[in-house]
């Protein structure tokens, strides 16, 4: 590469939900990984061999992390300004439900992890309430 391209080149790459906007969101993405999170805690705690427990820990962050994604992604890119009249506590809801998930990531206990799912269930129903579930879906949600 000559010393112009490389001047030239891009210094960081931009990585998004979608390259291209997709329109499907849906709040399950972030029960899965927030469930997956529940039983690596669970797995956790009747295990006592340190190897396992450190993998578990490293794990559990990267669920949580995820989790984390895919509530920004509906928060940022699903919920526009006129769902606040469905759902006026919104940014709210969301600001808890993440900073939730930084408690689930900073402890080993079920009771945050449980906490984190009921409040995913209150996203859902707000995304359910701005009709997420019959506009972002191909053919519908399932169940």
């Amino acid at each position: 590469m000559s010393p112009l391209t490389r001047w030239l080149a891009p210094k960081a790459v931009a990585r998004a939900h979608c390259d291209l906007p997709c329109g499907v969101y849906d709040p399950e993405q972030a029960r899965i990984e927030a469930e997956s999170v529940y039983r690596i805690i669970e797995k956790y705690a009747a295990n006592e061999d340190p190897t396992f427990r450190a993998r578990a820990i490293g794990i559990k962050e990267k669920q949580a992390d995820l989790v984390k994604h895919h509530l920004d992604v509906l928060w940022h890119d699903y919920f526009k300004p006129e769902h606040l009249e469905a759902v006026p506590n919104l940014h709210e809801l969301f600001w808890n439900a993440t900073k939730q998930v930084s408690k689930v990531k900073a402890s080993v206990s079920l009771d945050d992890a449980k906490t984190l799912l009921a409040m995913i269930d209150d996203v859902d129903a707000a995304w359910k309430a701005t009709g997420g579930n019959t506009k972002t879906r191909v053919a519908g949600r399932p169940g």
